[in-house]
């Protein structure tokens, strides 16, 4: 499903656009029970009264069918591994994003977490990316510029491995590490390019677990509506296999621990 070119893009820039991942019919589907959901009115917008709504997991059978088709579990194979991730049966953590005055709060550049060790708080990452295979966004409405699309540091996953490293297997809290990386100015790394996940309905942008990226506000017309689970892994990456088969996201962790030029 994915090119030798898009899996390189993976490698390098940290997230791959697969269109039409799942058919654009489920996902008006899915939107228009999304809709009710919030309790808004599509067509009345003095009803969105809030710049986000979050909605958390939905494992219906529309949605159970837009997390597992052969497109998207063809893709994961050749990101993750056969047999290294475990299979969605269903979607959560929906950020409805409105147009709308008030400042969403949540715009911040950041790294998404997978675990929570023993005996602490928060959500944490390790270098061997426990608890998070892939960032996924599920595109359930079409995306354009104007829309609150994610916005991406492209090739970033490649500034995590080396602070990582220090930590060890049991890792470090989310907050600390962005507050770290801030402090040295690669959480924002104004050097690097920044994307964003437009797209029409259907389309999955599957991102490297180390990805910094942020959200915006939306300026466009109507809700913008998306959800964005991880794939959770069968184990932990392995980054120093005997017979050199690493997945594309170990190959990515593997050159952002190699000395910078």
């Amino acid at each position: 499903m994915l090119t030798a070119e898009e899996i390189d893009q993976f490698t390098t820039a940290g997230f791959v656009r697969l269109r039409d991942a799942f058919p654009r019919e489920l996902a008006d589907e899915c939107r228009e029970f999304l809709w009710q959901e919030t309790g808004c009115d599509p067509a009345d917008p003095s009803s969105w009264t809030e710049p986000v709504v979050r909605l958390w997991g939905y494992g219906s059978e529309p949605f159970q069918r837009a997390a597992t088709t052969e497109r998207l579990h063809t893709a994961f194979d050749q990101l993750v591994g056969e047999g290294r991730w475990v299979p969605r049966t269903g979607l959560g953590t929906f950020p409805i994003r409105f147009p709308h005055p008030a400042d969403p709060g949540d715009t911040g550049w950041h790294l998404d977490a997978g675990y929570t060790p023993d005996g602490e708080n928060g959500y944490w990452l390790n270098l061997r990316s426990q608890g998070q295979s892939l960032l996924m966004l599920f595109l359930f409405s079409d995306v354009t510029e104007a829309d609150g699309p994610t916005r991406i540091k492209v090739g970033s996953h490649l500034d995590v491995p080396r602070y990582l490293a220090e930590y060890g297997e049991r890792g470090v809290d989310g907050f600390e590490l962005c507050a770290r990386m801030d402090q040295d100015g690669r959480l924002d790394a104004p050097d690097r390019e920044i994307a964003l996940a437009t797209g029409r309905a259907g389309d999955v942008y599957l991102c490297h677990p180390f990805l910094i990226h942020a959200a915006q506000p939306n300026r466009g017309s109507t809700a913008r509506f998306i959800a964005q689970p991880p794939l959770v892994p069968v184990g932990l990456l392995e980054l120093d296999r005997a017979d050199g088969a690493h997945s594309p996201v170990e190959r990515a962790v593997i050159r952002g621990l190699q000395p910078a030029d």
